[in-house]
């Protein structure tokens, strides 16, 4: 199962002071709106999301159809494939995508310890 690009959505509470600490490591603004309380922060590989006021909790995120740079891939698993196959194999949903529909939507999932999932796909 192919779930795309991966980051880790860090719930934050003061979104200025989280994006001076993360760039302290060496991440750089890959994409976001500090003005709208989100950024995405990247160091090689590795991205970091900071939302503020937006999440409850700290979430692993998954988008597919983007590639670790958020470029779009030529071929992908779209997302209500992906909510298919995990619905067939029991898994429970806290908010699901359209099936109807097609193009940008999103999912959640609980790991056993109640961590949020999240499979965003935008495109």
């Amino acid at each position: 199962m192919q779930l795309g690009a991966f980051s880790i959505s860090l719930a934050v509470k003061d979104i200025e002071a989280s994006a001076a600490f993360y760039e302290k490591l060496g991440f750089h603004k890959h994409g976001g709106d500090l003005t709208h309380n989100w950024l995405i922060l990247k160091n090689g590989e590795a991205v970091v999301g900071l939302f503020q006021g937006m999440f409850e909790q700290n979430a692993l995120t998954f988008n597919p159809g983007w590639n670790q740079d958020a470029q779009e891939l030529d071929a992908y698993t779209d997302v209500r494939e992906l909510q298919r196959q995990l619905k067939a194999q029991g898994t429970h949903f806290v908010a699901e995508a359209d099936e109807e529909t097609t193009g940008p939507a999103s999912f959640i999932v609980l790991d056993p310890d109640g961590n949020p999932i999240i499979v965003d796909q935008h495109v």
